[in-house]
């Protein structure tokens, strides 16, 4: 293994000019990190990270292969037995200095996700105060993780029932959140007494090398929370065959889900996923019109669209069509699109070529069968990774765009005419992450609770995530829940004790 004691300058090549805003120039890691250090690829192997908002190099970041993940999940098999046996007290207090250095650096980890992965900066700064409440709320729950009394069944005896931490806990992170879906599985896994093998998305790794920094200065151990950036494949495929790592989390598509869950069926291997979303959105005809346009504004372009809980699929009763069709294409027309650095800007960059494909693909389908533009529908003029704010209307449910899962700012709008039409379609897919509605009616409102086929449900509001509830969904878009107390079950085991008393 090839280490690095201080930060070096991988390759002298001009930076993005924007660097030069950051105030703790530490934050900006390009090895990763293994066993306490700072780790370089084999021979010196590094990728570029660039914005995808100007194709600007920001970093050469090291590109460690299947050995060093093994390398890594060792460190943390050596760190495990002396993380466990932590009071969970300390622990706690481990991961609350965390907490306080991701907000006391919170401006400069916002600079360096705009960079990497092109939001809007107001939104990054969202993202790590939402990142670091993962840490804090687990912070308290490492405090609560204990044994409980079962009343015996048997005569003479004392049964106790009690949770202990699994070991290794490998997660893989995507690049759409690269903060907040990182410290919501590392929070977890560290609360509970495992350590960590971290794999970031090679668009975004900056965050998360960046947070391995703040960790490092709170006081995980060397070992405890390992950054292992790279190749996917080969990283991920030595996670999934790697015995000593006994629980793997992971956030992406449900395509690639399914061949790690294969992956790591010969080991029996613990399995958390967040997986693809295509989420619904039902806007009654009882609903305030301006009110469902926001909430339709919120639930699809945040982001810029690429996000698993993003509205795609919106339906509007027949009565109030028309109108929200008009509404909200003239919203979406004010829409900014920009660098995300640009004070105002509401559109950032798409990730890469691949994802400004999909768009054109399906916007040019959804019209073939029918679907009207009311609203952008093509790439920025002024070039680049960015793309439209779109608006389809009359979009069939045959069309692409309904079918599949979109990372990007197209809204698709459809009418329907009745209740049970309206919940029908939404269910009528493979997905079940989120769903939205929009609804002044009590009664409808219980009543698409429950038959709406989803893990979580959103009733006249966008915002419903957070550090306290259980993230997660249903059908093929996911196993297991992430967040509030349920999220650290998955990292712990139940160990039954029966004692005899004769």
């Amino acid at each position: 293994m090839s280490t690095a004691s201080s930060y070096p300058q991988l390759r002298r090549q001009e930076r993005h000019p924007a660097l030069d805003r950051l105030t703790d120039r530490r934050l900006l890691r390009e090895l990763s990190y293994v066993g306490g250090a700072w780790t370089a690829g084999r021979d010196g192997a590094v990728f570029e990270v660039a914005d995808p908002a100007s194709g600007s190099a920001i970093a050469w970041v090291a590109a460690l292969d299947a050995a060093q993940a093994g390398d890594a999940i060792g460190a943390a098999a050596t760190a495990f037995p002396g993380w466990r046996a932590l009071l969970p007290q300390e622990r706690s207090r481990i991961l609350k200095g965390w907490q306080e250095r991701i907000l006391a650096a919170r401006e400069d980890l916002a600079l360096l996700m705009t960079l990497e992965q092109g939001k809007p900066l107001k939104e990054a700064l969202g993202e790590i105060d939402y990142a670091a409440s993962f840490v804090e709320w687990f912070a308290e729950e490492a405090k609560r993780v204990g044994a409980e009394s079962v009343a015996s069944h048997l005569p003479q005896a004392e049964t106790i029932v009690r949770r202990e931490p699994l070991g290794v806990a490998g997660l893989v992170t995507p690049w759409n959140f690269p903060s907040a879906m990182l410290t919501r599985k590392a929070a977890a896994a560290l609360a509970a007494g495992c350590t960590v093998v971290a794999h970031p998305s090679a668009e975004t790794p900056l965050s998360a090398l960046a947070l391995a920094e703040l960790g490092e200065r709170a006081g995980l151990p060397a070992g405890g929370f390992n950054v292992v950036t790279g190749d996917a494949a080969a990283i991920v495929g030595r996670m999934c065959e790697d015995r000593r790592l006994r629980v793997l989390s992971f956030t992406g598509s449900t395509e690639i889900g399914r061949r790690i869950a294969a992956q790591c069926a010969p080991g029996m291997k613990r399995l958390v996923m967040e997986l693809g979303g295509h989420a619904p959105l039902l806007v009654f005809a009882d609903a305030e019109l301006e009110r469902a346009v926001s909430i339709a504004l919120d639930a699809k372009f945040a982001t810029s669209g690429q996000d698993c809980l993003a509205a795609n699929r919106i339906y509007v009763e027949r009565p109030l069509y028309d109108g929200f069709c008009r509404a909200f294409a003239a919203r979406i027309a004010a829409l900014t699109v920009g660098p995300g650095l640009t004070p105002g800007v509401d559109i950032g960059p798409l990730m890469h070529e691949r994802a400004m494909l999909k768009l054109e693909r399906q916007v040019e389908d959804a019209q073939a069968r029918g679907a009207r533009l009311l609203a952008g529908g093509r790439r920025r003029a002024a070039g680049g990774l960015f793309f439209q704010p779109t608006l389809l209307a009359d979009v069939p449910d045959d069309a692409a765009i309904m079918r599949e899962e979109t990372f990007g700012p197209v809204a698709a709008v459809t009418p329907f005419d009745s209740e049970a039409e309206a919940i029908a379609r939404a269910n009528d897919t493979e997905y079940g992450l989120v769903a939205y509605a929009v609804t002044r009616d009590g009664a409808r409102q219980l009543r698409l609770a429950r038959a709406l086929e989803y893990g979580m449900v959103a009733i006249n509001r966008v915002k419903i995530t957070g550090a306290p509830i259980p993230f997660g969904g249903v059908k093929q878009s996911g196993v297991g829940r992430e967040g509030s107390r349920h999220g650290i079950e998955a990292f712990t085991d139940l160990k039954y004790l029966c004692l005899d008393l004769a």
